[in-house]
């Protein structure tokens, strides 16, 4: 992502292409805000005749006074309409538009695979979504509608003072457009330093993220201070930035509107003269002073929406980087006549070799080549990093694998889709993953549609029934941030219920029964044992009970295949699984888990 920050800036309207694809989708409220932002610039340019009318007219004959005044009165409540309704309008199309971004951010983020967050922080996606989105609702919700009032003002404001005085208006036109080459400079300045001070909060959203993720560590190591000094100095680098950013940004309102006025008040001088002079009335160079304040403040008013529009096309590179950022490994690529993926399913690896995007110099899997018959159950054993957990994230299309291939039913497995293989898979993983819910909501992510009989007959198969009955209030009871008011058995036999309400061909269990005492893993065992025949099952275990169970064993080391049999061959013939054997399996041992309240 830092090569991505120091990419050169596009030009603004160009970076704001997709902000402005997704805002022409709703034509209709575009028209609507255009025509109501017209009729108040109308008003508003109508305001500066009818004073002419007042001072040329209504002040020397008494009969006439009364007119100009009913006039303004009309003016102004047509203003207060239009202006309301314009604003209604904007901000609509800002809240829209800004809605659609986001959801498009995210389904875009939801499609990446897991090399994607290697190198992305939860926090600065988080970051993305909220403070950039927030100026691209302020652009499009805010400042277009600014920009536009103001180009309309400029533009029948100097119209109005050429129809005034020629000379005055044409000399005022070629001097603000000088005045307009500094601020255009200055704009530039402002867009830098904003999609800096966009990635310096981007830090600590990131960075605060990481750690309320891990308050557990951090309180048990007593790093409260230390953490607390990382993030003050992250606040105060984003801080430093910011200032930087409104600096630049005054600098350039107050040139912008020193210059302009400058420029209104040489002129006006030239006018008061022409007055003195009986070349022009009073309420013609009244007329012209106030089309020249309308003109000056739609200058000043532009100068300040280049400076959110050069920020938020900052925050919009940010935002396109996760729009158009390509997953790693596509998904449903199957032809539309591929058959559907169903149960008994074959899984056959045929020298595969990969190596994560992190470390590319490292194989995490090795010309690694095992055949799965359908229906079976294999275990994978092996030592810490030796490619295990990797197996099974190739099944699931996380990963591509940089040579072989991975075979379900002898078709390669990008030819089904990953979206059909997946829907085929059900997995336990080692840390199993609680979302923020109560228990209805965690078993049914298994399978949305299921009813409330089937959650609780994969509860009471996963045997987790119990635990949760006894909840304050049940399988209604939400179960905290990550499951935090459950133990990790809890936890795990949740996850093995929500794999059970999924009812898939192939299982993929990760040290399933890892975080389970004595007794809770025999009640598992005896569901898993109910849950497996007819179905492929790759099993990465720790545990004796589960590998003697396994049709065969595969022994992994350094993600190379060194032996594959069964646990009693294995043990006279593999020296490392004899070793694992004696000192892992036969010396694992689980203590009983106690219930959280």
């Amino acid at each position: 992502m830092h090569e991505q920050r120091a990419a050169a800036p596009k030009p603004a309207v160009r970076a704001l292409a997709p902000v402005l694809r997704i805002a022409a989708g709703y034509k209709s409220q575009w028209f609507w805000a255009f025509f109501f932002l017209a009729l108040a610039a109308a008003a508003t340019l109508s305001v500066p005749y009818v004073f002419r009318l007042l001072i040329d007219q209504g002040l020397q004959h008494v009969g006439a006074l009364h007119r100009p005044f009913v006039a303004l009165l009309g003016v102004s409540l047509v203003l207060a309409v239009a202006t309301a309704l314009r604003f209604y309008f904007m901000s609509w199309l800002g809240e829209r538009v800004v809605a659609d971004l986001r959801e498009r951010v995210y389904a875009q983020v939801l499609r990446q695979p897991p090399a994607y967050f290697e190198t992305l922080q939860t926090g600065e996606v988080l970051s993305r979504l909220t403070a950039d989105t927030t100026l691209v609702q302020t652009l499009v919700g805010t400042s277009v509608s600014l920009s536009l009032r103001s180009l309309v003002l400029f533009a029948g404001g100097v119209t109005m003072m050429l129809l005034t005085s020629p000379f005055l208006a044409g000399l005022m036109v070629v001097l603000l457009v000088l005045v307009i080459f500094p601020v255009l400079a200055l704009g530039r300045k402002v867009r830098a330093v904003s999609k800096d001070s966009q990635d310096r909060v981007a830090d600590t959203s990131a960075l605060a993220g990481e750690v309320l993720n891990a308050m557990t560590t951090v309180q048990a190591y007593g790093r409260e201070a230390y953490e607390q000094a990382r993030y003050a100095k992250t606040v105060a680098d984003a801080f430093i930035t910011a200032r930087r950013r409104i600096t630049t940004r005054s600098l350039l309102t107050a040139v912008a509107i020193v210059l302009a006025f400058g420029v209104i008040v040489f002129v006006l001088w030239l006018g008061a003269r022409e007055v003195v002079a009986g070349t022009m009335t009073a309420g013609q160079l009244a007329q012209f002073v106030l089309y020249a304040v309308l003109t000056a403040g739609s200058i000043a008013a532009l100068a300040e929406v280049w400076g959110d529009l050069q920020r938020a096309a900052g925050a919009t590179e940010r935002l396109v980087v996760l729009m158009t950022a390509e997953p790693g490994v596509k998904t449903d690529q199957a032809p539309q006549q591929t058959p559907q993926l169903l149960a008994p399913i074959r899984i056959r690896f045929v020298g595969v070799w990969f190596a994560y995007p992190s470390r590319p110099d490292h194989w995490a899997l090795a010309d690694l080549s095992f055949d799965l018959p359908a229906g079976q159950t294999f275990a994978l054993v092996g030592p810490s990093g030796a490619g295990k957990s990797t197996v099974l994230q190739l099944l699931l299309g996380f990963y591509r694998p940089q040579c072989g291939q991975i075979l379900l039913n002898e078709r390669p497995l990008d030819d089904w889709g990953h979206t059909a293989v997946r829907a085929a898979i059900g997995l336990v993983p080692q840390e199993p993953v609680i979302f923020s819910d109560n228990a209805w909501g965690n078993i049914r992510y298994g399978r949305l549609e299921a009813t409330d009989k089937e959650v609780i007959a994969a509860a009471q198969a996963a045997h987790a029934d119990t635990f949760l009955q006894s909840l304050p209030q049940g399988f209604d009871t939400f179960l905290g941030e990550r499951g935090l008011r459950l133990s990790g058995g809890q936890r795990q036999r949740l996850a093995i219920a929500r794999a059970v309400l999924r009812n898939p061909p192939v299982l993929l269990l990760d040290e399933a029964t890892s975080a389970l005492d004595a007794l809770s893993e025999r009640a598992v065992q005896e569901a898993l044992e109910a849950l497996l025949p007819g179905r492929s099952a790759i099993v990465v275990a720790h545990r004796l009970s589960t590998v003697r169970k396994a049709h065969q064993i595969l022994v992994l080391d350094a993600g190379r295949r060194v032996a594959q049999a069964s646990h009693t061959e294995l043990l006279q013939q593999s020296p490392l699984y004899r070793d694992l054997a004696m000192h892992q399996f036969l010396d694992a041992s689980a203590t009983p888990e106690e219930p959280r309240s």
